[in-house]
C-alpha cells in the first residue's frame, strides 16, 4: 500500500497540509537569520517549502527525504526558478542527517517530523543548529480536550496526538525555548493538498497493487477531516535551544529584567491615550492568537481597565471602533487564555502619515495577572503580521524605545515621521512591513478619537 500512497501523492501541489503564505509567516516568526543563512529541510518531500525558502532567505537549501521521485521533482522545480545554486537534495534518513554538529542556522520540518516522532525529531536534530540557530516544525495535535470518539480512534491508531501544553513540554524538556506557535488556516488541509488529492482518487487505477486500500485509506482521512476538523489541526513550532551562551539582550535570557529594573533607562512621559503594553519578564508561554469577535468587546474593556490605571484606554478603542475611517476588521487581535478569553490584547488602526495611509499600533494591554510571559509581544505579532497579509505597510508607533525594537520598529525621524506634538525622538517609532516598497514621510495625523 505504500507504494501506491506515493503514487496518489507524486505531482501534487502538497503532500500535507500547509500554504506558502503559512511557511512565509513560519519564517518571519523565525526571527532575523544571518545573511545567506544555511537552511536544512527535513523531509523536504517535492520541496515546497525549500523553494519558498530559498527564494525569502537568499541562503543555502539543502532538502533531505527517503523518495528519490520527490527529490527530482524539487531539482527540477529549482531549474525552472533559477535557484539550482541555493537548493541541493539528499537521499537520506531525517532521523540521523549525516552532517556536522552546528552545521545549520535554520532547520525545517514541515508536515514530516510524523515520520520519526516529535519528541524524537527535537533530540535528533538539536546537535545540527548553530549558535542562535533555529528549528521549525509543524505537527499535528489535539484543538480539544474530547475529540469525538471516531477521532481519537483513528489518530490514536495513525498517529497519536498530544495537546498544544504537551508538544510545549516536550520540546522544554528537549532543550528547547518555544517562540512561537501558529495553529495553520484550515484552508491549509484544503486548497493545496485534500482538493487536489480528492480529484486524484476518482482517477486512481483501481488495479494497481495495493490501490483499493490506498484509496479507501485516503478517502477515511479527509472524510474525518470534513466531519471533525475542529478537534485537531497542524500547528507550527518556532524553537530555540536554550544554552549558555544566549543573547543576554533577549528578553528570554534574563527573567529578572522588567519595567521595574531602576537600570532600564525610561523615555519622558507619552501623550495621553497613546500608550505602551508592559514588559515580558518571560516569554516562555505559548499563546494562541487570532482578531476579535464581536462577544469580546467587553472582555478586551477588562483586559484594559485592569491594565491601566485609568479606562482610558479601554474607552479609547470603543471610540475607535465606531469610527468607521479608523477602526479595519481583523487588525483587533487578542492572545487567549487556554479558555479562549482575551489575556492580552493589540489594536492597529488607520491613520496618515503626510496625508498618505499608515496604522498606529495602540492600545496593547495584558490582564495584571498574566503580565510577563509574552501576551503583549504574542498579539503585538498577530497583528503586524495580520496588517502585512492585508497589504498595509507603515505602522507608527508612540512607546519605550527599549520595547518595540523587538518587533522591527526604528526611530521614526529616521524615515523623515514625525509627530504634530512634542515627543522624544526615541519615543515615536516606525516600521515597514515590507521593506522594499516606499514609505511616506512628514506629520502623523491620528484619528480624532486619540485627542493629539
Amino acid at each position: 500500500m505504500t507504494t501506491a500512497l506515493f503514487a496518489l501523492h507524486q505531482g501534487l501541489p502538497r503532500q500535507g497540509p500547509g500554504s506558502d503564505t503559512t511557511t512565509a509567516r513560519l519564517l518571519r516568526l523565525a526571527g532575523p537569520l544571518p545573511p545567506r543563512p544555511r537552511i536544512l529541510d527535513l523531509g523536504c518531500g517535492p520541496g515546497r517549502s525549500a523553494l519558498v525558502l530559498a527564494a525569502a532567505t537568499g541562503g543555502h537549501v539543502t532538502g533531505v527525504d527517503l523518495h528519490q521521485p520527490f527529490l527530482d521533482e524539487l531539482l527540477g522545480a529549482a531549474a525552472q526558478e533559477g535557484l539550482s545554486h541555493r537548493i541541493a537534495a539528499l537521499n537520506h534518513s531525517m532521523d540521523e542527517p549525516p552532517f556536522a554538529d552546528g552545521s545549520f542556522d535554520l532547520i525545517w520540518a514541515e508536515g514530516s517530523v510524523y515520520n520519526i516522532g516529535f519528541g524524537t525529531a527535537l533530540r535528533a536534530w538539536r546537535r545540527l543548529l548553530a549558535p542562535r540557530g533555529v528549528l521549525v516544525v509543524t505537527e499535528a495535535e489535539w484543538a480539544t480536550s474530547r475529540p469525538a470518539p471516531r477521532v481519537r480512534a483513528f489518530w490514536d491508531a495513525a498517529y497519536p496526538l498530544r495537546s498544544r501544553d504537551d508538544n510545549v513540554r516536550t520540546a522544554e524538556e528537549a532543550g528547547y525555548r518555544v517562540g512561537a506557535h501558529h495553529p495553520l488556516p484550515d484552508g491549509d488541509w484544503w486548497t493545496e493538498y485534500y482538493t487536489p488529492l480528492t480529484r486524484r482518487l476518482a482517477i486512481a487505477d483501481p488495479d494497481r497493487p495495493g490501490m483499493a486500500q490506498a484509496v479507501a485509506a485516503v478517502r477515511e482521512e479527509i472524510d474525518l477531516r470534513r466531519d471533525h476538523g475542529a478537534d485537531y489541526r497542524y500547528a507550527g513550532y518556532v524553537l530555540h535551544p536554550v544554552t549558555p551562551d544566549a543573547d543576554p539582550a533577549h528578553p528570554a535570557a534574563d527573567p529578572g529584567r522588567g519595567a521595574d529594573d531602576p537600570a532600564r533607562p525610561r523615555t519622558a512621559p507619552l501623550p495621553p491615550g497613546i500608550t505602551e503594553p508592559p514588559y515580558e519578564r518571560n516569554a516562555m508561554t505559548v499563546w494562541t492568537t487570532r482578531p476579535e469577535t464581536p462577544g469580546d468587546a467587553e472582555a478586551i474593556r477588562a483586559v484594559n481597565v485592569a491594565a491601566f490605571p485609568t479606562a482610558g484606554e479601554a474607552d479609547l478603542i470603543e471610540a475607535l471602533r465606531a469610527d468607521s475611517g479608523a477602526w479595519i476588521d481583523g487588525l483587533s487581535v487578542v492572545a487567549e487564555h487556554e479558555d479562549g478569553t482575551p489575556a492580552g490584547y493589540a489594536l492597529l488602526t488607520r491613520c496618515h502619515v503626510g496625508g498618505r495611509p499608515a496604522l498606529a499600533l495602540a492600545p496593547c494591554a495584558v490582564l495584571p495577572a498574566h503580565q510577563g510571559r509574552g501576551a503583549g509581544s504574542a498579539a503585538i505579532r498577530a497583528a503586524l503580521e495580520a496588517a502585512r497579509s492585508m497589504g498595509e505597510n507603515l505602522v507608527v508607533v508612540l512607546g519605550h524605545a527599549d520595547y518595540y525594537p523587538r518587533f522591527g520598529f526604528a526611530p521614526a525621524s529616521r524615515l523623515g515621521i514625525r509627530a504634530s506634538f512634542e515627543v522624544p525622538d526615541e519615543a515615536l517609532m516606525a516600521l515597514a512591513l515590507d521593506p522594499s516598497r516606499p514609505v511616506p514621510s512628514g506629520v502623523i495625523e491620528y484619528p480624532a478619537a486619540f485627542g493629539v
